[in-house]
């Protein structure tokens, strides 16, 4: 069997150490390739590893980073021209936007060092094809922080507090309204900061949190673009 396909988290970091190193640095005996061969090997991503001793080492991350090249209309060399669709889409969108880049690079490692999301939020299946496009890794995160039971039930009561219900701020559907007692206290919360913000290391404050019917939860983390 051939090792997975790189995922868009995997390319994240990957870009953000090619567009720190010169076409020379780009080898295998590189230790910042090497470092990040090891952080790769480290993300909750793939299950399986066919091939545990070239599963992301430092030759194929180094032939990863040569796809850059082969990409990079900067270059004057020609690179490893086998790259992926992904490949290109991840240059691209991130290629003038190193800043945006650096913070999620920032945020994907910080992510791996905390197992806790990891451990406790398994994606459904729908969860996993309609991650935002920042990555699964922070989606994870995402999902960990907007689960957070006892922070979820303190919005609830602040909301129901403040408003007297727990309708939608999106759409206003409330359950009770419509369900009667069964739909009575029920609503989601959705954790409004953006993927690319979102840090390991900052706490999760209720103003961070919406109250939410399902369906546009699901609509959001669909790519639906919302104004809050």
């Amino acid at each position: 069997m051939k090792n997975p396909k790189w995922h868009q988290d995997e390319l994240i970091l990957a870009l953000d150490l090619y567009l720190r190193l010169k076409p020379g640095q780009i080898h295998a005996k590189n230790p910042e390739i090497i470092e990040l061969s090891d952080i790769l090997n480290k993300l909750p991503i793939h299950n399986e590893k066919p091939d545990a001793v070239k599963f992301r080492n430092a030759n194929g991350v180094g032939l990863k980073l040569s796809n850059f090249l082969a990409i990079d209309p900067s270059y004057l060399g020609k690179g490893m021209a086998s790259y992926s669709k992904l490949d290109k889409e991840v240059f691209e969108e991130f290629r003038e936007q190193k800043k945006i880049l650096k913070r999620i690079a920032i945020n994907i490692k910080k992510a791996i060092i905390n197992p806790d999301f990891i451990n406790l939020n398994i994606l459904s299946a729908e969860e996993a094809h309609y991650f935002a496009k920042e990555g699964k890794t922070l989606y994870r995160l995402h999902r960990y922080k907007e689960r957070n039971i006892s922070l979820v039930n303190k919005k609830k009561q602040q909301y129901l507090k403040r408003y007297g219900n727990l309708a939608c701020e999106l759409c206003h559907f409330d359950f009770y309204t419509t369900y009667g007692d069964v739909g009575k206290g029920f609503a989601e919360c959705h954790h409004k900061t953006p993927l690319y913000s979102l840090d390991v290391e900052r706490n999760t404050h209720l103003d961070d949190l919406m109250i939410i019917c399902s369906n546009c939860h699901k609509m959001v983390h669909r790519g639906w673009i919302m104004d809050l």
